[in-house]
């Protein structure tokens, strides 16, 4: 597994990381000793970038996290940690809350329950509008200077924020979706990090599984599916996006590839300061994705898939509207 370098001042990732919200939240169902396994699987072929949130599951996937890497050697894999995020019993999103005591409180609930000194990398999920960005990253310095924590990192944040947010302390890295179907960072985001020394991870790379190639639009899906009601997945949207997947299908077909390999290959291919985040809750999907990394791209393999899938083709935002309001990085 090569490495890739979280910024100039973050840590050495393996060029694929794992995201690991789909095993606690969002996607339906889950099966606790299958994710695990995978988990296990990812660490075992090179993967040393784990990917969560304190609010997947309500603490679940911290805990399942913690079980998952029971017995390894702490210092050979990351930890990388989203706060902030409030939801109530019934699942339903309440905002953000990013101030500095808040911090140090969500901090101290992710460190018992992952069962660690220190967490690699910790970001707020969201901007919060109430609470400067200079505050939250000030707060997260202490933590820093004590210990706890080792690199700061941003998520969904958009270039201004970036830039006062790096002025208070490096930032390692900027998690935001990033995929043949989602490319807005390119615009004023992705110069912005480049300008400045910070990495990219990148999730969505599969657009939620639209661009997995496994994708139908007669699958059904469990409400408690965040799919179920994202824009991109419904009626003729999704028609729509499947038609462009296919056009994609035929130019992997002719690489030799997935069409999920060839999607994680194109993010990969954009910068050498992504990395790319896979979502894989079982090990077929992980084995799969893994594949993506021996896929080296050629300018004309990367005009054909860029043809087949024009940037701004895609249908239907990625995100319903009350989810959009919330995105700094969409403003």
């Amino acid at each position: 597994m090569n490495k890739r370098q979280l910024g100039t001042t973050g840590p050495q990732s393996s060029e694929l990381g794992l995201g690991m919200m789909g095993m606690s939240a969002l996607y339906g169902a889950a099966d606790d000793a299958e994710s695990i396994a995978t988990v296990h699987a990812a660490l075992d072929a090179g993967v040393t970038l784990l990917d969560t949130g304190d609010f997947y599951g309500m603490g679940d996937n911290e805990l399942l996290l913690r079980e998952a890497v029971r017995g390894r050697n702490r210092e050979d894999f990351l930890i990388s940690v989203k706060f902030g995020a409030q939801r109530a019993p019934d699942g339903s999103w309440l905002g953000y809350d990013a101030r500095p005591n808040a911090v140090k409180t969500w901090l101290s609930y992710s460190l018992r329950r992952l069962g660690t000194d220190y967490i690699d990398v910790y970001r707020p999920a969201r901007l919060d509008p109430n609470v400067p960005i200079e505050d939250t990253v000030g707060a997260i310095k202490e933590m820093i200077d004590a210990g706890y924590v080792r690199h700061v990192g941003l998520s969904e944040v958009g270039a201004d924020t970036i830039r006062r947010a790096h002025a208070v302390h490096p930032i390692a890295d900027l998690q935001i979706e990033y995929s043949l179907f989602s490319r807005g960072i390119e615009a004023e985001i992705l110069p912005t990090v480049r300008e400045l020394g910070i990495g990219i991870t990148a999730y969505g790379v599969l657009s939620r599984g639209l661009l997995s190639g496994h994708w139908s639009a007669t699958r059904p899906t469990d409400p408690t599916d965040f799919r179920a009601h994202s824009p991109r997945f419904q009626g003729e949207s999704l028609e729509r996006n499947l038609a462009l997947v296919e056009a994609l299908r035929k130019v992997a077909a002719d690489k030799g590839a997935t069409v999920a390999q060839l999607a994680i290959a194109w993010v990969a291919a954009q910068d050498e300061l992504i990395v790319p985040l896979v979502g894989a809750r079982r090990r077929e999907r992980l084995t799969e994705a893994l594949g993506a990394l021996d896929v080296q791209l050629t300018q004309a393999e990367l005009a054909a898939i860029e043809a087949a899938v024009p940037a701004g083709a895609a249908s239907g935002d990625r995100y319903a509207a009350a989810q959009m309001a919330m995105l700094d990085s969409e403003k």
